[in-house]
């Protein structure tokens, strides 16, 4: 097994994860860059979300290793997570609790001072224009509402690594822009991001790598203009995993 990488975020190496008969992940290793806002894409069942969750530790793999900074994710679970801010996709929050309550708590799991949490809570409610709903259960959130307070919870111990899966899903375009902006400062000021998206438009636009995944195995990384080769990232896409079919549809859904 290859040596973690010292200047990298995030070293996978080998994933590997199978589902009864379904290999859903299939020999995966990707290296993302310190300070790289990286995008990670691939059809609906590709193995994005799954190659993610074994990344972040919140999923055994079958083989392979994951590294945050040089530190082993299964190995050092404690020690790797305290470097991670994580915006899984389907992982339920505590929706009995009020949004700053959710923030707050996420805050103290990492250790923080009771006085900083609280500051830095009112901080991320007032960038993600949620301060307003700060005293409502998450249960009657929306699901975009529920996905900015999620994405507070990752930031709110300053990691060093966010692993955002579908972070624009159900986002209103002003929260959206407001949320890339942040991503942006944060890539700016050291910090890496992982987006997984299936807007080429916006992977496209957002981030400077980008990996294709299809059927379990990595097809392409690199930079945004490599792995595009001349292409648009919508183009390239479609060439790379297949399954575009060039028709207009049945006759009897025409109109003319």
């Amino acid at each position: 097994m290859a040596a973690p990488s010292n200047d990298a975020a995030l070293q996978v190496t080998g994933l590997h994860k199978r589902f009864g008969e379904k290999v859903a992940v299939d020999g995966i290793s990707l290296t993302v860059p310190t300070g790289s806002f990286y995008g990670l894409v691939g059809p609906n069942g590709a193995g994005k979300t799954t190659t993610l969750s074994m990344a972040t530790g919140l999923l055994v793999p079958d083989a392979g290793q994951a590294t945050v900074h040089g530190v082993d994710v299964w190995r050092e679970p404690v020690k790797a997570k305290a470097m991670l801010g994580n915006l899984a996709d389907g992982v339920k929050l505590f929706d009995r609790l009020t949004g700053e309550q959710v923030v707050t708590y996420n805050g103290l799991l990492f250790g923080l001072p009771q006085e900083e949490v609280a500051r830095r809570t009112q901080d991320l409610l007032a960038l993600l224009d949620m301060t307003d709903a700060a005293g409502t259960m998450v249960v009657d959130y929306s699901a975009g509402m529920t996905k900015k307070i999620a994405l507070a919870c990752a930031l709110v111990h300053a990691p060093r690594l966010l692993v955002l899966d579908e972070p624009f899903e159900s986002v209103d375009p002003v929260s959206a822009a407001n949320i890339q902006d942040i991503l942006v400062g944060y890539v700016r000021s050291g910090g890496t991001v992982i987006v997984s998206s299936h807007s080429m438009d916006l992977v496209q636009r957002m981030c400077d790598h980008v990996a294709i995944i299809g059927a379990g195995k990595l097809l392409v990384a690199g930079t945004v203009d490599e792995v595009r080769a001349g292409q648009s990232l919508q183009d390239r896409f479609v060439d790379l995993v297949g399954g575009r079919r060039h028709t207009e549809g049945p006759e009897w859904l025409r109109h003319s």
